[in-house]
């Protein structure tokens, strides 16, 4: 039995590279403008209504099981207002948290496929600490932007579009770090959380599994989730070019993200009571050191870059100065 979270704050589980990556995103030069366009262009309704219109709503009469969960992992997390929950038919792996004032929960049909109940608890869990954390706003117009595509919103004309989508794109990445954290504490299931991102990676269903990858082994997979983390070099560049434009950040690294989280013992001190409660979150984090602790993540992850190119650029004037040598010889 998952204990209630009584009152917790958002800022609990945020990552810090999340709100580094927000504070850069509302800097923008144009960023509020396109928001504030497309918020009145697409609307709270509009938007609703699209899956009103070709999804399922869940509720107690209409996938109960469903909707059991999300009650569950509603009131573990003590947040006032259930969101509404949909389903929709997609062969695409995802889940979403969507709306401007009033956001709610879409679960793809190809996920629920994919995942056993404890891992749909986790992805439920997430997409709930997404409306927590008040991510939808800035999820949603991320969304309408790669579906529209820029230059299919007209009343967007005059702004400097490639910053905003670029910023965009980073933010909602780190977001998901946050979340990741989120669908752990709604759950309190730390192997579930972990086997969600396995599932997600391999594509290995659980009530139809193809046999050559059934039953895929947690412990080896996130050994190589340790693997990816601590590559370095010519490879950590590489890293960080693999995921420009991309919404989400790779499985594995999800995995060894949320791994180091528990490890630092931030999970159990939640769990355990000690977590910023809701209307607090000025006096028990203030901004500033909230700030400082996520310029120094991105510190360090520039100054890795750095080092790893330096490292690359050394090898290869090297390896070129070695050529020359043996060319010389013969």
């Amino acid at each position: 039995m998952a204990k209630t979270l009584t009152e917790i704050s958002a800022v609990s589980w945020e990552h810090p590279a999340d709100r580094a990556a927000l504070q850069t995103l509302r800097a923008v030069p144009g960023f509020d403008d396109a928001v504030r366009k497309i918020m009145s262009f697409f609307g709270e309704r509009g938007i609703r209504l699209i899956f009103q219109a070709n999804a399922v709503r869940v509720g107690p009469n209409q996938f109960p099981e469903l909707h059991a969960m999300l009650t569950e992992v509603t009131e573990t997390m003590d947040w006032p207002k259930q969101p509404e929950l949909y389903v929709t038919q997609t062969p695409i792996v995802n889940a979403s948290a969507v709306g401007f004032d009033d956001p709610f929960i879409v679960l793809h049909s190809s996920m629920l496929r994919l995942l056993d109940e404890d891992e749909t608890r986790v992805i439920v869990g997430h997409e709930l600490g997404h409306i927590m954390s008040g991510h939808a706003l800035y999820r949603t117009v991320t969304i309408l932007i790669l579906l529209f595509g820029f230059q299919n919103l007209p009343f967007l004309a005059g702004l400097a579009l490639l910053p905003i989508k670029l910023a965009l794109l980073e933010w909602y990445r780190k977001s998901e770090l946050s979340s990741d954290r989120a669908g752990l504490l709604a759950t309190q299931d730390p192997v579930s959380s972990r086997s969600t991102f396995l599932r997600l990676a391999s594509g290995s269903e659980q009530y139809a599994p193809v046999p050559l990858i059934a039953n895929p082994d947690l412990d080896v997979y996130m050994e190589q989730a340790r693997e990816y983390d601590d590559l370095g070099g010519i490879d950590h560049i590489y890293k960080l070019l693999n995921t420009v434009g991309m919404t989400h950040p790779f499985h594995t690294l999800r995995a060894a993200e949320l791994q180091k989280w528990i490890d630092d013992g931030a999970y159990d001190r939640i769990i355990n009571g000690d977590y910023v409660h809701r209307g607090q979150e000025e006096e028990d984090r203030p901004l500033r050191p909230d700030l400082t602790e996520a310029a120094k993540y991105y510190a360090q992850e520039a100054k890795d870059t750095a080092s790893d190119m330096v490292d690359a650029a050394k090898k290869a004037a090297s390896a070129f100065t070695d050529a020359i040598k043996e060319r010389a010889k013969k």
